[in-house]
């Protein structure tokens, strides 16, 4: 069953045992999946790289918007963003520790042959196709940014 089928099957548990704000986060995503569907030159089906690109843009959005509504005292409203985000991670693969990102970027430093934080570039193209969906593309980059200082 793919990950559209899922979230259907999820939206009628939730609307059955009437959470509310589990049901909202669900309806986002299904909604992000079928714009994503519809957009233009992309085909009927998509893909899981997709599927796992609108799920974290959407995480990414959720945690934003927590930030700013706390930056602006409204923590009742950052809650329920931060509760959508964690539905939404249900459904995307699990994130790396750091330990392991940092040893997998460790290897890509080699691999590429970086040897200076000038090399940056280099190493993010290739991290970030590899670790698409295993970590966040904001903790990439920090820890390629670590990585490459200490060289």
């Amino acid at each position: 069953m793919g990950l559209f089928e899922t979230i259907n099957e999820d939206i009628k548990t939730a609307m059955l045992s009437k959470e509310k704000e589990k049901l909202e986060a669900l309806r986002a995503i299904k909604a992000a999946l079928l714009l994503a569907k519809t957009e233009k030159g992309a085909s009927d089906e998509l893909t899981p790289e997709v599927e796992i690109k609108v799920l974290q843009r959407l995480v990414k959005q959720r945690k934003e918007s927590a930030e700013i509504y706390n930056a602006q005292n409204r923590a009742d409203l950052a809650e329920k963003e931060l509760f959508e985000a964690s539905v939404i991670e249900k459904y995307l693969p699990a994130q790396m520790s750091v330990e392991e990102l940092e040893k997998t970027i460790r290897i890509i430093v080699e691999r590429v042959g970086a040897k200076s934080p000038a090399d940056m570039g280099k190493v993010m193209g290739v991290a970030s196709k590899e670790l698409a969906g295993k970590a966040e593309g904001k903790v990439i980059a920090e820890t390629v940014k670590k990585i490459l200082a200490s060289l």
